[in-house]
C-alpha cells in the first residue's frame, strides 16, 4: 500500500469551532501513578474545555503543592499556568485575575493543599467570590510526603506506617457553603461524565465554582494484603536509597442514575457511599443544601452533582470600578494622569 493511500485512511482530528483539535487542549504525560483518579480529572477538563470550544490562551491554570497540584501540567499546555506555593494558590489566582479580567482561571488544588494549609485562603477565595473554577482532588492523604492522613480523611480510616485517624473529617462542599460560594458541587473521579458535566457548568458560571472530586489514592490509601509489600525486604537489607514499586492499578471508573445510591469498592478494599442528587433536586436552595449535606454526613454518605449554584452573586472584580483594558497591559500613559489633572488637584489642596 502506498504512503498516500495510507495517509488517505488516517482519521482526520475533528476540530471544533474555534478550529482546535481535542489535541490541542492536551498538556504533558502523567508522571502520576496509574490508575490515580487525578489523570482522569485532566482528561475531563480537556474533554469540557475542547466541546465548550474554549480557547487555551484565555485560560489561567493555577496551582499550590501536593500530587493535585501537579496535574494542570496534563492539561491545555498552551494555557498561561503557575505553580505556587503550599496553600496560597487564591492569592495567585486573587491577583492573576485582578490584572488580567479577561482571563478565566482554572485552578487546581488537593485536600492537604485547601484544607490544611490553605483552609484560610480558600475560605477568603470562596466568599470573595473569585471568577474561577477551583477544583480540589481530594484522596483523603498527603500522597506527596508518603502518605500521611489529610484534613479529610474519615475517622477510623487505617493507613499504613500512620496508625488511626481519630479526628472528624473536613467536608469541602460543606465549608465552600457555609463560606457562602457562589458554586458548589461534588462528584467522582470514575464517574467521567458526571465529572466533565460539571466541570463545564463550572466554566459557564460567573463567579467561583468549587468542585469536591473524590480521587482515591492507588498508592497510601491502601493495606498492605491489596499491594506487593517491601516491608520484609526492607527489615532485612541495608538500602542506600529509599524505593517504592507502585503496582499499576485500573482506574475505578462507575456509572449510575440521579437519586440512585451505590457503594465503590476502593483499591484497598473498603468502601465508600456514593448518592447522586435527584433530578428535581433544586440547587438555588442555599437552606436545602446545607439540609442534604448534613442529612449526608450523617449516614457517610458521599453527594455528588451540583450541590448548589447562584448565578446573580456579583464577582471580586465585578466589585471595583476596574477599566476595560487588562490592568497588566495598561502603559505608563494610561496610569499616569495628565499636567491639568494635577492642576486641578493641586488647586483644589491648596
Amino acid at each position: 500500500m502506498s504512503q498516500e493511500l495510507k495517509m488517505a485512511d488516517k482519521p482526520t482530528p475533528t476540530e471544533n469551532k474555534v478550529g482546535l483539535t481535542k489535541q490541542d487542549y492536551r498538556g504533558a504525560p502523567s508522571t502520576l501513578c496509574q490508575g490515580c483518579g487525578h489523570n482522569s480529572i485532566a482528561s475531563q477538563i480537556v474533554s469540557a474545555c475542547y466541546e465548550m470550544n474554549v480557547v487555551p490562551e484565555d485560560i489561567i491554570k493555577l496551582s499550590g503543592i501536593g500530587c493535585s497540584s501537579k496535574s494542570p501540567a496534563y492539561f491545555m499546555n498552551r494555557s498561561f499556568g503557575l505553580n505556587g506555593l503550599h496553600g496560597r494558590m487564591p492569592s495567585l489566582a486573587t491577583g492573576a485575575l485582578f490584572a488580567d479580567t479577561g482571563l478565566r482561571g482554572i485552578g487546581v488544588s488537593g485536600d492537604g493543599d485547601s484544607a490544611s494549609i490553605g483552609m484560610g485562603q480558600f475560605k477568603h477565595a470562596v466568599r470573595r467570590n473569585i471568577p474561577m473554577v477551583y477544583i480540589i482532588e481530594n484522596n483523603g492523604v498527603y500522597g506527596l510526603t508518603k502518605g500521611q492522613f489529610s484534613a479529610t480523611a474519615e475517622v477510623g480510616l487505617k493507613l499504613k506506617h500512620h496508625g488511626t485517624n481519630t479526628y472528624m473529617p473536613v467536608d469541602i462542599a460543606w465549608e465552600a457553603l457555609v463560606g457562602n460560594a457562589s458554586f458548589v458541587a461534588r462528584s467522582f473521579a470514575g464517574d467521567p461524565k458526571q465529572v466533565k458535566e460539571l466541570i463545564k457548568a463550572a466554566i459557564g458560571h460567573n463567579g467561583i465554582a468549587v468542585l469536591d472530586i473524590i480521587s482515591p489514592c492507588v498508592t497510601f490509601n491502601n493495606q498492605d494484603d491489596a499491594y506487593h509489600s517491601y516491608s520484609w525486604g526492607r527489615t532485612h537489607e541495608v538500602a542506600l536509597h529509599e524505593l517504592s514499586y507502585v503496582p499499576p492499578a485500573d482506574e475505578i471508573m462507575i456509572e449510575y442514575q440521579e437519586g440512585e445510591e451505590i457503594d465503590i469498592e476502593l483499591h484497598d478494599g473498603s468502601f465508600i457511599l456514593l448518592k447522586k442528587l435527584e433530578q428535581e433536586y433544586d440547587p438555588t436552595n442555599r437552606a436545602e443544601a446545607i439540609r442534604i449535606l448534613e442529612e449526608a454526613n450523617s449516614c457517610d454518605c458521599l453527594i455528588t452533582g451540583l450541590i448548589y449554584v447562584n448565578p446573580s452573586k456579583p464577582t471580586l472584580t465585578e466589585k471595583y470600578n476596574l477599566v476595560d483594558k487588562p490592568l497588566n497591559r495598561l502603559t505608563d500613559a494610561d496610569l499616569r494622569p495628565n499636567p491639568a489633572t494635577i492642576k486641578e488637584i493641586n488647586a483644589l489642596m491648596f
